[in-house]
């Protein structure tokens, strides 16, 4: 918990099952994940957690992709945070 005055930088957490491959795929799409999520930190409020779980077809996905499904899904948290 953050105290009053207190921010930090947005987290992103990744959750990739074994569902998704063998373990150089999952690094392989985690690695990307978090290109992806570097790339898109600007755009996150700070001391907001974010919590991606990928998956099986991720690992056929491309960066292009991979890069439009975190985009769409992080376009939807900005109404979220407005209304808090």
């Amino acid at each position: 918990m953050l105290a009053t005055g207190e921010s930090r930088a947005a987290r992103f957490g990744f959750i990739i099952s074994k569902q998704v491959g063998t373990a150089v795929v999952r690094n392989t799409v985690r690695r990307r994940l978090k290109a992806v999520c570097a790339e898109a930190l600007p755009r996150v409020p700070q001391g907001t957690d974010v919590v991606i779980r990928a998956l099986p077809a991720s690992a056929t996905a491309s960066y292009a992709e991979l890069r439009s499904d975190v985009h769409r899904c992080l376009a939807r948290l900005a109404p979220a945070e407005a209304a808090s």
